[in-house]
């Protein structure tokens, strides 16, 4: 187990203000991100790791160049250096806290550095008031021994809100929030218009508030109806719907037309020969209405009943008896002549004529 020294604080409060300190800053009730190093005694870069996650965050991950021209600026010279947070791991350099590969952009190596030398160097440490090169990084082998440079994160337990990554600066913090959320502190959440949709029914689900970020709303219609458009609308965070609100539409059927000799009279009561549309059907004088006198659109897109159509009445009757108004006379030489009759003109089909018992055509 470690002895650990005693160690000494300093803290950035911006406007290139510092103070000493034993003890970590507070703004506004807020802890600042604080820089710290052992004031007796080097070590390792295990060590040192081990010594600032005991007693503070971890090692110092720088996060800017103005990080490092403050650094530069506040911490006292010492011959071997300070140790950072940056390790190459599976041969790629790593900054420890993190778990995030160094960029390119925000590498700060000195000429001709990292050069490996001997194979041995996994480790950064970072040049303080060095005469050339100061604040630029080294990487060194990790059994030396150096000035452990350590930070206190304001960003914990649960900063912003948990709806964005703090970001530690010089003294403070800030919020980067993730889409959906903003303010200070990422509290905020984007508001999309509230849907009233007319005719249609609609289920949502508001894990933010009411029509906020990533509500969602599933829509249908009634028996009949049909749905024009999305199922389900999400709200984005650039405050708009993931779709125009839908529509439901009554169900069509096919169109009907009326019978030959015959009329159509139809009531629409969604629209032309849609769900609820009823049609009633007739015949021109003389004609019989063989069929359905009515249809109705029903919801499955069909029409009750069977197509009608209008015959002559004659025909319309073929299955019956004809009866002709005739009344026979006493004398058989009557019968023929009153016999004589004309078949209307609206007649068509074959006429089976028969008799009373005992008499024969």
């Amino acid at each position: 187990m470690l002895g650990f020294p005693l160690w000494e604080t300093f803290v950035g409060k911006g406007a290139g203000l510092w103070g000493w300190a034993f003890t970590p800053c507070a703004r506004g009730g807020v802890g600042a991100w604080t820089y710290h190093y052992s004031d007796q005694g080097d070590y390792t870069w295990e060590q040192a790791r081990n010594y600032c996650q005991t007693f503070f965050t971890d090692l110092v991950a720088i996060q800017n160049k103005q990080e490092i021209e403050y650094l530069n600026e506040t911490l006292p010279f010492h011959g071997r250096y300070y140790w950072i947070g940056i390790r190459k791991l599976g041969g790629t350099w790593t900054w420890v806290g993190t778990r995030k590969a160094l960029t390119k952009e925000a590498e700060n190596w000195a000429d001709g550095e990292p050069n490996n030398r001997r194979s041995n160097q996994d480790c950064v440490e970072i040049y303080i008031k060095r005469q050339w090169e100061s604040g630029k990084w080294n990487d060194e082998p990790c059994s030396r021994k150096k000035k452990a440079l350590c930070y206190r994160a304001s960003c914990q337990p649960f900063p912003c809100s948990q709806r964005g990554e703090c970001v530690e600066t010089i003294g403070s913090y800030r919020c980067e929030c993730y889409p959906g959320f903003h303010g200070p502190e990422c509290e905020d959440v984007v508001q999309c218009p509230k849907l009233e949709p007319k005719g249609v029914s609609m289920n949502c689900s508001h894990p933010y508030g009411d029509f906020s970020y990533n509500s969602t709303c599933v829509f249908g219609c009634q028996e009949g109806f049909e749905r024009r458009g999305a199922g389900m609308l999400r709200c984005l965070p650039s405050q708009q719907w993931s779709a125009d609100t839908p529509t439901c539409t009554a169900t069509t059927c096919p169109v009907l037309s009326a019978p030959d000799r015959g009329e159509l009279n139809c009531s629409h009561l969604h629209g032309d020969f849609a769900f609820g549309s009823t049609c009633a059907f007739s015949c021109q004088m003389g004609f019989a209405l063989m069929g359905s006198e009515s249809r109705e659109c029903t919801a499955m897109g069909t029409w009750t009943g069977e197509a009608p159509r209008c015959e002559g009445r004659a025909a319309a009757r073929a299955q019956g008896v004809i009866d002709l108004g005739v009344t026979l006379g006493h004398s058989p030489a009557s019968w023929s002549q009153q016999f004589r009759l004309p078949v209307p003109k609206m007649f068509s089909g074959v006429l089976d004529l028969s008799c009373p018992n005992n008499l024969a055509l």
